[in-house]
């Protein structure tokens, strides 16, 4: 179902009195997310005909806003929630509920033209904080390097600042995209270029690889071997240096329809969905958190 077509059919639906109030359910927010859990709303909705769910997005920073202000019943976030918003929320009422959806290899992505295979978090940060401008500083061609980045309102870019570039301004240079498959359209077209996506927008529809696309391998160090966001075991065990959690927040311990939707998101037929979509499915110390939150 496109989302047009479906926009549409919730409309008529609420408009007939087909769906209560209580079962029509907002999410908003995670660029990274939104296929993921379009594609789960798409699914469930199918199985629950009597529920209706939009799914939109616009940033992790844009949903959390929302989820603070009580506007959305559910706020996807490719970062945690910031203790500012935390405050922020409390002071208008809103108690955040966290919960982990998926996993994520933050993929590093090039040009397949280009012949540098692994970088360190170290090279990688010093590329997108502008300190190394040249491929041939890290092995490669000798080509100035064109960044492809997030906006502000990005959780991809909030996380990626904080654990690559060390908290440190992104170079005034960086293209800043508005979204995932954005930046991924960008890199195929440039030869020079280097970008960071959710690993969900790095294959086609038959599930391989992009064509002229490729992934590095990231070592923690320099003293590390890298290793590929491609390998879930590298992935599930924290051997990849900058795998996340995919969050979802509610205000309070969801109950009703938003508990149903977020348990069927967490259960086999959903975790399943998350790896078709070509994320991880929730593991390790993620699972015992989904545990204590009731799941």
């Amino acid at each position: 179902m496109t989302k047009k077509i479906m926009t549409a059919a919730l409309l008529l639906s609420l408009a007939a009195g087909r769906i209560s109030a209580q079962s029509f359910l907002q999410i908003k927010g995670s660029d990274t997310l939104i296929n993921l859990v379009q594609r789960l709303s798409e699914v469930y909705m199918e199985k629950n005909p009597n529920s209706a769910i939009a799914v939109t997005g616009g940033g992790s920073g844009v949903g959390i806003a929302a989820l603070i202000a009580d506007r959305v019943d559910i706020a996807n976030a490719s970062r945690p929630m910031k203790d500012k918003e935390y405050a922020a929320a409390k002071e208008n009422g809103v108690i955040p509920y966290e919960v982990v959806i998926g996993i994520d290899g933050l993929s590093v992505i090039v040009n397949s033209a280009n012949t540098v295979a692994s970088l360190t978090v170290e090279q990688i940060g010093k590329i997108f904080r502008g300190q190394i401008t040249n491929w041939k500083d890290v092995d490669g061609p000798d080509q100035a390097i064109s960044l492809y980045g997030r906006q502000a309102n990005s959780g991809t870019y909030v996380f990626f600042q904080e654990h690559v570039l060390g908290n440190k301004d992104y170079s005034q240079k960086m293209k800043r995209m508005n979204g995932n498959a954005q930046i991924v359209e960008g890199v195929l077209a440039d030869r020079s270029a280097i970008g960071y996506v959710g690993i969900g927008y790095i294959f086609d529809d038959r599930g391989a690889l992009r064509e002229g696309l490729r992934v590095l391998k990231v070592a923690a160090d320099d003293k590390s071997e890298p290793v590929t966001p491609l390998v879930a075991e590298n992935v599930k065990s924290g051997l990849y240096p900058i795998a996340r959690a995919l969050y979802q927040y509610t205000n309070g311990k969801p109950s009703g329809p938003v508990r149903d939707f977020i348990a069927y998101e967490l259960g086999p037929e959903g975790q399943k969905i998350v790896e078709e979509m070509s994320f991880y499915p929730v593991s390790g110390a993620y699972l015992e958190q989904n545990r204590k939150a009731g799941f």
